[in-house]
């Protein structure tokens, strides 16, 4: 009978465990996703256990205004500093917080009227994915994300139409408001 020497095991074993581990990976990569399948905690489970949802405060300032027209729009509040951005059924697809300018458009329903990919903003600010939908007051507004990743508040000695996005949610915003999509501004 031959001699097995302990490296040969361990080289088999740890390549019949790497094997095994890269078929579960496969199996796992190739099962469909199923929400709601995930294991519920147990009824014993703590009610602290899972992070506390938001307050009611902070679903009113999430809440989108009440008059702020119907379809699929862009709504979008100076005095609440946040955008909504919302589908032709008046769900909403996306909300978040912006920066506005120093210079913001009166209430009113308002239409997309270009887009600029890169620029520098009126303020000396690199920024990208500009959504622009009014003048006002001889300044353009618009939607923007400064190219360096920043969220900048506004200089307040400088005259400016930015509404300033984080990247990502400049990125959603190019893609959800072509020109011509409507852009209504509530208090």
């Amino acid at each position: 009978m031959a001699k097995v020497s302990s490296a040969s095991i361990v080289t088999a074993l740890t390549t019949a465990a790497l094997a095994a581990v890269g078929v579960l990976a496969w199996q796992a990569s190739a099962a469909p996703d199923h929400a709601g399948s995930a294991p519920r905690p147990s009824a014993s489970a703590s009610r602290h256990s899972a992070p506390p949802g938001p307050s009611a405060a902070q679903k009113k300032a999430l809440a989108l205004p009440a008059a702020s027209g119907t379809g699929k729009r862009v709504v979008y509040s100076p005095g609440r500093h946040r955008v909504w951005l919302v589908a032709a059924d008046g769900t909403v697809a996306r909300t978040y917080a912006v920066a506005p300018g120093t210079v913001s458009p009166v209430a009113g329903t308002y239409k997309v009227t270009g887009h600029s990919a890169l620029i520098t903003g009126s303020d000396g600010v690199p920024v990208n994915h500009i959504v622009y939908f009014a003048v006002f007051q001889s300044v353009s507004i618009a939607f923007d994300a400064a190219s360096d990743g920043s969220f900048p508040t506004p200089d307040p000695a400088k005259r400016t139409g930015a509404i300033r996005e984080h990247v990502a949610d400049a990125g959603a915003m190019w893609s959800f408001a072509p020109v011509g999509t409507k852009v209504v501004v509530v208090a």
